[in-house]
């Protein structure tokens, strides 16, 4: 007979295993996602780019990949606000939650990517190569800073792997704290200023890529409200006063106090 210590360890330590490879699975997927859309949207390395041939007709192609942002917008910003969370951690386990999030946001991007409508009017074309280089030197920098950013202020914990990995270890989640390494010291949003360069800076902008950047800029606006009201309520006093501080997204355009 089976003493009853192990049936009931048995179960959760498979549960265990389980969250954490669900946890890398949906790392594995979000990987992919941000590699292809670095191709999706500088438009080289993948079958469908932001820029490939046009296929319906211009106003339908609009309304299509204003819808596609919207989704996209909607379920980023929605599903990180702590109300949400408090609400959808009752039907998923706490441990997959960021996971799961990582998971539904890379959904949303494939998505995107597989039902975008190029639209193929030229709003401008850099052909000298010294300015073609310079643009696609800042469009390498904006990924390249979105990624290191990640990185200083916990790559793992961003994206679920040290949710799952500490449930898989029996240990109990604590919040990080709040530290502003390197970038973090000139704006406040560091990440955000990457995906801004990465969006931006092109030497062929057409109106498909204009209508994405504007978008997902009104996005990024609006969703670091949405972000610093979050900080306010979990920091507290530190990050207020680190919001005054320190600018938004342009270095030096706030005294220093």
């Amino acid at each position: 007979m089976v003493p009853q210590s192990i049936q009931i360890a048995n179960p959760n330590r498979i549960g265990r295993i389980s969250a954490f490879i669900y946890g890398i699975v949906c790392y594995a997927i979000f990987f992919v996602t941000f590699l292809y859309a670095a191709g999706f949207v500088g438009n080289f390395l993948v079958p469908k780019s932001i820029d490939s041939a046009p296929s319906i007709p211009l106003t339908n192609a609009i309304s299509v990949n204003i819808g596609l942002l919207g989704i996209f917008g909607i379920q980023h910003s929605v599903m990180a606000r702590q109300g949400f969370k408090e609400w959808w951690t009752k039907f998923v386990p706490k441990p997959v939650e960021r996971s799961t999030y990582v998971l539904f946001s890379s959904l949303c991007l494939i998505a995107l990517f597989h039902f975008w409508q190029p639209i193929g009017i030229t709003i401008w074309n850099i052909s000298h190569p010294m300015g073609r280089s310079i643009l696609y030197s800042l469009f390498a920098f904006g990924w390249l800073l979105v990624l290191v950013t990640t990185f200083l202020i916990n790559h793992f914990d961003l994206f679920g792997l040290r949710q799952v990995y500490l449930y898989l270890r029996g240990k109990e989640y604590t919040q990080l704290k709040f530290v502003t390494p390197g970038p973090y010291k000139l704006v406040r949003h560091p990440l955000y200023v990457g995906w801004l360069f990465a969006f931006w800076a092109t030497p062929t902008m057409t109106a498909a890529h204009l209508v994405f950047a504007l978008i997902t800029t009104a996005y990024i606006l609006v969703a670091i409200q949405l972000e610093e009201r979050d900080l306010v309520s979990i920091h507290g006093t530190t990050y207020a006063d680190y919001r005054r501080r320190v600018p938004m997204l342009i270095p030096l355009s706030r005294r220093q106090k």
